[in-house]
């Protein structure tokens, strides 16, 4: 086998690892709310968020797409098989660091970060596409503000619409609810996060000339689609403990309502094409929730150290996937 070959085999390899990581790191925040409040026992939680984030990751491409073309122009992008697999070995070690200290950062603000930082290694800052980029940041930067927000109002209203009900049988009954919004927010997930890898593996095609189009191959769907269930069959449980306890005590009414926020806000970002942080959308719709329930009852320090992680994961992973360049493009 050629060269160029090889190093298009591991660059799919390396992005089916960071899809599976993908599961375990972020996964865990789609079921995190159910399994604090007991709706559903951990096993049955990551069994039906596995089964949901494969539907999801078959049912869209749109995201992946925007992945493909919007950050650099593939079709352009100079010594790209490096600049790719820099991309992703980069996203991989900073998942790999916040899941090991439990704080829930995001792989898409890592992923897109790396693209960017290794681009700027290979060809300077006017490799990047300024236009997808910045559009791609805003929503990353605007959903999680929107998702508070959301969280804030759904709550209030279900304040309103519940509060002569009896606390103990509300509960009962939102415990039940939670397992279908559970499903619908690892649905959503699936959606937009397994399909920033399937866009990684169809720019490594268009980079090794192994296709001419944006089109989302059938089996990068389908293989992509698998990684992100089986990560997810593993399990996150730190960051479940972070984000199901940590930032406030999630009672099911709550926990009902960040999720149906969640999944709202991460499905209209794939419905218009856009990658979002799937970490920051679901643990900011609980803090809009927590801060709507009662604003001493969140733990803002827990806030605080996601916020500071939030916001140095782009330049580090940019700053790693440069480092992984240099490296690299001493061998290849």
């Amino acid at each position: 086998m050629d060269t160029v070959l090889i190093l298009t085999i591991l660059i799919v390899i390396v992005a089916l690892a960071f899809d599976f990581i993908n599961g375990f790191h972020d996964t865990a925040n789609s079921i995190a709310t159910s399994v604090s409040t007991k709706a559903l026992k951990p096993r049955h939680a990551i069994i039906l968020a596995a089964i949901m984030n494969f539907v999801g990751a078959m049912a869209f491409t749109g995201v992946a797409k925007t992945i493909t073309k919007d950050i650099v122009d593939p079709f352009t992008l100079e010594n790209g098989t490096v600049v790719i697999l820099a991309a992703l070995l980069a996203a991989i070690t900073w998942n790999l660091i916040t899941w090991y200290y439990g704080i829930p950062s995001s792989s898409s603000h890592a992923l897109i970060g790396s693209i960017a930082g290794a681009a700027i290694a290979a060809a300077g800052f006017g490799s990047l596409n300024y236009t997808g980029f910045l559009t791609i940041l805003q929503a990353l930067i605007i959903s999680p503000i929107l998702a508070f927000v959301v969280g804030f109002l759904v709550y209030g209203i279900f304040k309103v619409v519940f509060k002569n009900n009896n606390l103990s049988k509300t509960n009962k009954n939102f415990r039940s609810i939670q397992i279908a919004t559970a499903a619908l927010q690892s649905f959503t997930h699936g959606t937009n996060d397994a399909q920033k890898a399937m866009g990684i593996i169809t720019m490594a095609l268009i980079v090794n000339n192994y296709q001419t189009s944006d089109d989302i191959q059938t089996w990068v769907q389908v293989s992509c689609a698998i990684a992100m269930g089986l990560g997810t069959s593993v399990g996150g449980w730190k960051i479940i403990k972070t984000v199901g306890g940590k930032i406030m005590k999630i009672r099911p009414v709550n926990g009902v309502a960040a999720d149906l926020t969640g999944a709202a806000i991460i499905f209209g970002a794939t419905y218009i094409h856009l990658p979002v942080s799937t970490t920051h959308v679901i643990s900011s719709s609980i803090l809009g929730v927590g801060a709507s329930h009662r604003l001493k009852g969140v733990k803002w320090g827990t806030a605080k150290t996601m916020l500071i992680t939030w916001v140095i994961t782009l330049p580090i992973s940019a700053t790693l996937a440069g480092i992984f360049y240099f490296i690299l493009n001493t061998f290849f």
